[in-house]
């Protein structure tokens, strides 16, 4: 974490909704920028993404991410495109990228219920549900994700990588974020059918035993899910590998309204990307309908990360308090409004 009044940061819109999204987004800084006295932010747009693709031959140009290694922190909205992908059939994925250059191992995706008329689950009332989903964003199942496959193979495989470092690094900094919450950290694995994740659990455990004054438990991924639907209020933080933790995100966003209530941060020792969990959507691209909040929470977990908590508590209060009220809803949350409105009614709630 950095502390300080001037902020380059580098915004990089992306693809589809993304760009929709960044206009909140970037609308609600310059709303905190003249609440917070001495606080300014240099926001500086660059191109990437799947029609950055196409339109160049480069989903993420030399020069975008010389930007985001400078910057203070890097705001983005939507990466890729369905339709656009390598000849190998994987879709292209400038932030996966950006992840592991500038190895922001550390992914963290708080999921919390704002509204009842959020959940699909009967019975939950607003913060009754309200976990942080970490997962390790550098290695996995995601560490062959680059191998060359010729067009002929027979067959492919992929590799589920573990290392010790990153692992104690990632668990070391799940007791930390869970001091901060319930004092409870639950790790989802495989550990019963796969070596990786026994070995992964193992050192789960040694690290545990640095704090005894935080609940550790363990939990196999098929369970977790189950419990997801079941008991999702007896979650703190989760920590887990990283499919286990892009296929979990996802299903725990589901409780709270879906992925447009879904902010996330990548974050490494020197360098973090803010970004909504959603994708591109080229579904609704253009329309204006796509939901703002989870834009508008990733930026505020970026003030936080950059040391301004009164800014980033400012912009959580003021979703908090335009949700509270059922009028304000875009369409995936059961309402029409468009997504300049929303962001509109959210920064009304801002003080004066």
């Amino acid at each position: 974490m950095i502390h300080k009044r001037k902020y380059g940061i580098a915004v990089l819109a992306g693809d589809g909704i993304g760009e929709e999204v960044m206009r909140e987004g970037v609308k609600a800084l310059r709303a905190v920028e003249r609440r917070l006295e001495g606080v300014r932010f240099d926001l500086a747009g660059h191109p990437a993404g799947a029609g950055e693709f196409l339109r160049h031959g480069d989903p993420l140009p030399e020069p975008t991410f010389q930007a985001c290694r400078e910057a203070d922190a890097v705001l983005l909205g939507a990466m890729g495109l369905p339709g656009v992908r390598w000849p190998d059939g994987t879709e292209m994925a400038p932030q996966l990228d950006l992840r592991e250059r500038l190895d922001l191992y550390l992914g963290l995706r708080p999921v919390k219920l704002l509204h009842q008329e959020h959940t699909p689950l009967k019975g939950y009332r607003a913060a009754q549900i309200d976990l942080l989903m970490i997962r390790e964003n550098t290695e996995g199942l995601f560490s062959s994700r680059l191998q060359k496959v010729p067009p002929d193979a027979a067959e492919v495989r992929d590799e589920l990588l573990v290392s010790r470092h990153h692992s104690e690094r990632l668990f070391r900094d799940a007791f930390e974020q869970a001091r901060s919450r319930r004092r409870k950290v639950t790790l989802v694995d495989k550990s019963n059918v796969l070596p990786s994740m026994a070995f992964f659990r193992r050192i789960f455990d040694e690290v545990s035993q640095s704090y005894p004054d935080i609940t550790a438990e363990r939990v196999y991924v098929d369970a977790a899910a189950l419990y997801l639907i079941q008991r999702p209020h007896t979650f703190d933080v989760i920590v887990t590998e990283n499919m286990f933790g892009d296929i979990l995100s996802d299903l725990a966003a589901g409780l709270v309204g879906g992925m447009g209530m879904a902010p996330s941060a990548d974050i490494g020792a020197k360098h973090a990307v803010f970004q909504p969990a959603h994708g591109s959507a080229p579904d609704i691209a253009g329309q204006g309908i796509a939901n703002p909040v989870a834009m508008i929470l990733s930026a505020a977990m970026m003030l936080d990360w950059l040391g301004e908590a009164d800014g980033a508590a400012m912009l959580r209060r003021a979703v908090e308090r335009a949700l509270a009220d059922p009028a304000n809803r875009t369409r995936d949350l059961g309402g029409d409004l468009s997504t300049e409105t929303m962001g509109d009614r959210i920064l009304s709630q801002l003080p004066a």
